[in-house]
Protein backbone atom coordinates (compact mmCIF):
# COMPACT_ATOMS: atom_id res chain seq x y z
CA UNK A 1 0.00 0.00 0.00
CA UNK A 2 1.24 3.26 -1.10
CA UNK A 3 0.88 6.04 1.29
CA UNK A 4 0.04 9.92 0.01
CA UNK A 5 2.14 12.26 1.45
CA UNK A 6 0.47 14.76 4.44
CA UNK A 7 0.81 17.74 2.43
CA UNK A 8 -0.37 16.82 -1.09
CA UNK A 9 -2.91 18.37 -2.30
CA UNK A 10 -5.64 18.18 -5.71
CA UNK A 11 -4.83 20.85 -8.04
CA UNK A 12 -7.85 22.29 -10.11
CA UNK A 13 -6.72 23.46 -13.55
CA UNK A 14 -9.21 25.65 -15.83
CA UNK A 15 -10.12 23.67 -19.31
CA UNK A 16 -7.69 24.34 -21.61
CA UNK A 17 -10.44 24.49 -24.26
CA UNK A 18 -10.85 27.97 -23.92
CA UNK A 19 -14.63 27.19 -23.99
CA UNK A 20 -16.66 29.28 -21.66
CA UNK A 21 -19.54 27.00 -19.48
CA UNK A 22 -22.10 28.29 -18.90
CA UNK A 23 -25.33 25.99 -16.50
CA UNK A 24 -28.76 27.02 -16.61
CA UNK A 25 -30.60 26.96 -13.35
CA UNK A 26 -33.19 24.64 -12.67
CA UNK A 27 -37.10 26.32 -12.02
CA UNK A 28 -36.88 25.87 -8.24
CA UNK A 29 -33.43 27.91 -8.52
CA UNK A 30 -35.69 30.69 -9.70
CA UNK A 31 -38.71 30.49 -7.24
CA UNK A 32 -39.16 33.88 -4.98
CA UNK A 33 -38.16 33.66 -1.64
CA UNK A 34 -41.68 33.26 0.96
CA UNK A 35 -42.38 36.10 2.74
CA UNK A 36 -41.92 34.96 6.64
CA UNK A 37 -44.24 36.23 9.32
CA UNK A 38 -47.26 37.97 9.41
CA UNK A 39 -48.61 39.95 6.13
CA UNK A 40 -52.22 41.03 6.87
CA UNK A 41 -54.58 41.10 9.48
CA UNK A 42 -57.98 40.27 9.44
CA UNK A 43 -60.48 42.89 9.59
CA UNK A 44 -62.69 41.32 12.58
CA UNK A 45 -59.42 41.57 14.05
CA UNK A 46 -58.50 45.22 13.60
CA UNK A 47 -62.12 46.41 13.95
CA UNK A 48 -60.80 44.88 17.79
CA UNK A 49 -58.05 46.37 17.92
CA UNK A 50 -59.00 49.57 16.74
CA UNK A 51 -61.92 49.82 19.79
CA UNK A 52 -59.02 49.36 21.95
CA UNK A 53 -57.22 52.22 20.67
CA UNK A 54 -59.88 54.31 20.86
CA UNK A 55 -60.85 52.86 23.98
CA UNK A 56 -57.62 53.86 25.28
CA UNK A 57 -57.32 57.68 23.60
CA UNK A 58 -54.95 56.67 20.83
CA UNK A 59 -57.01 56.49 17.68
CA UNK A 60 -60.24 59.20 16.81
CA UNK A 61 -61.21 57.95 13.73
CA UNK A 62 -63.97 54.97 13.82
CA UNK A 63 -63.22 51.75 13.70
CA UNK A 64 -63.43 50.46 10.16
CA UNK A 65 -61.50 46.98 10.28
CA UNK A 66 -58.85 48.63 7.89
CA UNK A 67 -55.62 48.65 8.57
CA UNK A 68 -55.09 51.99 7.28
CA UNK A 69 -52.05 54.59 8.32
CA UNK A 70 -54.17 56.14 10.94
CA UNK A 71 -54.76 52.90 13.38
CA UNK A 72 -50.76 52.25 12.30
CA UNK A 73 -50.01 55.34 13.33
CA UNK A 74 -52.06 55.06 16.88
CA UNK A 75 -50.62 51.26 17.38
CA UNK A 76 -46.63 52.71 17.14
CA UNK A 77 -47.65 55.70 19.13
CA UNK A 78 -49.09 52.97 21.64
CA UNK A 79 -46.30 51.06 21.72
CA UNK A 80 -43.64 53.77 21.69
CA UNK A 81 -45.18 55.42 25.14
CA UNK A 82 -45.18 51.99 26.31
CA UNK A 83 -41.43 51.34 26.06
CA UNK A 84 -41.96 48.63 23.34
CA UNK A 85 -40.61 48.50 19.86
CA UNK A 86 -43.02 49.50 17.56
CA UNK A 87 -43.49 47.46 14.48
CA UNK A 88 -45.88 47.50 11.03
CA UNK A 89 -47.59 44.57 13.23
CA UNK A 90 -49.01 45.12 16.39
CA UNK A 91 -46.73 43.90 19.34
CA UNK A 92 -47.72 40.54 21.30
CA UNK A 93 -47.56 42.67 24.19
CA UNK A 94 -49.48 45.19 23.51
CA UNK A 95 -52.42 42.90 22.13
CA UNK A 96 -52.36 41.68 25.85
CA UNK A 97 -52.26 44.99 27.53
CA UNK A 98 -55.10 46.39 25.28
CA UNK A 99 -57.03 43.16 26.52
CA UNK A 100 -56.96 41.68 23.48
CA UNK A 101 -54.31 38.77 24.62
CA UNK A 102 -55.19 34.92 23.52
CA UNK A 103 -58.75 33.38 24.82
CA UNK A 104 -58.13 30.38 27.05
CA UNK A 105 -62.48 30.50 27.61
CA UNK A 106 -62.34 27.25 25.64
CA UNK A 107 -59.89 25.58 26.99
CA UNK A 108 -60.16 21.84 28.11
CA UNK A 109 -59.28 22.76 31.82
CA UNK A 110 -61.21 26.31 31.88
CA UNK A 111 -64.03 25.65 33.43
CA UNK A 112 -64.48 26.92 36.76
CA UNK A 113 -61.07 28.68 36.20
CA UNK A 114 -60.41 32.35 36.95
CA UNK A 115 -58.39 34.18 34.35
CA UNK A 116 -58.05 37.42 36.30
CA UNK A 117 -55.06 38.81 37.95
CA UNK A 118 -54.06 37.20 40.91
CA UNK A 119 -54.74 39.64 43.81
CA UNK A 120 -51.75 41.33 45.29
CA UNK A 121 -52.27 40.39 49.36
CA UNK A 122 -50.97 37.19 50.18
CA UNK A 123 -53.40 33.97 50.85
CA UNK A 124 -50.86 32.09 53.03
CA UNK A 125 -51.88 32.11 56.75
CA UNK A 126 -49.71 34.53 58.70
CA UNK A 127 -47.97 31.43 61.04
CA UNK A 128 -46.82 29.63 57.76
CA UNK A 129 -45.11 32.74 57.08
CA UNK A 130 -43.38 34.06 59.68
CA UNK A 131 -42.15 30.07 59.99
CA UNK A 132 -40.27 30.99 56.46
CA UNK A 133 -39.39 34.42 58.08
CA UNK A 134 -37.71 32.59 60.75
CA UNK A 135 -36.19 29.54 58.92
CA UNK A 136 -34.63 31.84 56.16
CA UNK A 137 -32.95 34.36 59.32
CA UNK A 138 -33.65 37.01 57.84
CA UNK A 139 -35.49 38.97 60.61
CA UNK A 140 -37.94 42.00 59.94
Amino acid sequence: MAALPAFATNVHRSPTSGQVHSHKLTQSKHRARRARGQQAIEPARVTQIQQALIREHYLTAEANGKWDAATIAAMQKYQADNGWQTKLMPDSRALMKLGLGPDYSTAINAKGASFATPSSSSSTPAPQTSGFVVASGVHQ
